[in-house]
């Protein structure tokens, strides 16, 4: 079975670069001299400071290899190549919830880029996998975990955050 690839835009691509780079270069520095400063105090077993050292290397260590990991199998969507006259993966669209005409506006990204907090919603989501292919002015039915409800398009843009 073909691994599952990891759709991320270009501007998240280069987020996720920098901040292996950042772990790669700094961090890894940063720790390792946490450490040395750490076993110079002597007794390790009763080291506070050795330890926490310790668990952040840990913790370093597997984001680069959870970073790695993705970077490895990804699928770029260039934004500036996205059709914005239907949903897709890279543009940022405007509902209006039918029931409620509450208005939100959303960015669809690729599940590694999702972050709710900052409307940023994956394509494999409830609202997003409705959305997706939708055109303005489209109406879309959403199964969410807590019920389902309706949507209208109202605007489909190239956002650019």
């Amino acid at each position: 079975m073909a691994e599952k690839k990891n759709l991320l835009t270009d501007k998240g691509l280069k987020k996720l670069e920098d901040e292996l780079q950042e772990l790669r270069v700094v961090k890894r520095k940063e720790v390792a001299q946490k450490i040395k400063e750490a076993r110079e105090q002597g007794d390790l077993s009763e080291n506070a400071e050795y330890d926490a050292a310790k668990d952040e290397q840990k913790e370093i260590e597997a984001r680069i290899e959870e970073l790695e990991s993705i970077l490895k199998n990804v699928e770029i969507v260039y934004t500036d190549e996205v059709d914005n006259e239907k949903v897709n993966v890279g543009c940022a669209v405007t509902v209006k919830r039918v029931e409620s005409g509450k208005i939100e506006k959303f960015k669809i990204v690729g599940s590694t880029e999702a972050d709710f907090l900052n409307n940023k919603i994956s394509n494999e989501s409830p609202i997003g996998s409705a959305l997706m292919g939708s055109k303005t002015g489209d109406i879309v039915d959403v199964e969410a975990p807590n019920g389902s409800f309706q949507i209208e398009i109202v605007d489909i843009s190239l956002d650019d955050e």
